[in-house]
């Protein structure tokens, strides 16, 4: 029997999506050089609606704030925002939202061998084998990471 320990991330908090006005703010034309300053006015052509761009399934969309540090690897930091979409299928090396005997995690969804892992992108963490004795569910696919800088 394969031992199992509490997910090493758990998630603070959800929140639903909901598009109540959009969120359009100004597109620059061209690529900012991360050398040389350039002024931007000169570049904008048009707006950009972040709803439009993050939100592909708005019913399926929700909002997860991390507590943790077991995916920092993959860029996921401890009070970043992962946006959800619950209607992507989970498929190999896909980053999840999962319920783990009850609690809430995110890992990178592996399958070996048509076995399932839940793998951490920290090596000071231990991947979770999901078998027969594990309660598991797949929530949601994490499609974008909001953090500051």
């Amino acid at each position: 029997m394969v031992k199992h320990k509490k997910p090493e991330t758990n998630i603070k908090a959800i929140y639903k999506y909901k598009r109540t006005t959009s969120l359009e703010r100004p597109l620059l034309g061209a690529k900012v050089p991360a050398g040389f300053p350039s002024p931007a006015q000169d570049y904008i052509e048009g707006t950009l609606d972040l709803n439009e761009l993050l939100i592909t399934h708005p019913n399926a969309t929700f909002f997860v704030k991390v507590e943790g540090y077991s995916m920092t690897g993959a860029g996921i930091q401890p009070d970043d925002i992962l946006i959800v979409d619950r209607s992507l299928e989970a498929r190999n090396n896909k980053i999840v939202i999962a319920i783990v005997d009850g609690e809430l995690t995110v890992k990178r969804l592996k399958i070996i061998d048509a076995i399932y892992w839940l793998v951490p992108e920290n090596p000071s963490f231990e991947s979770i084998r999901i078998d027969e004795n594990i309660d598991f569910i797949i929530w949601g696919v994490v499609t974008y990471v909001i953090h500051k800088v």
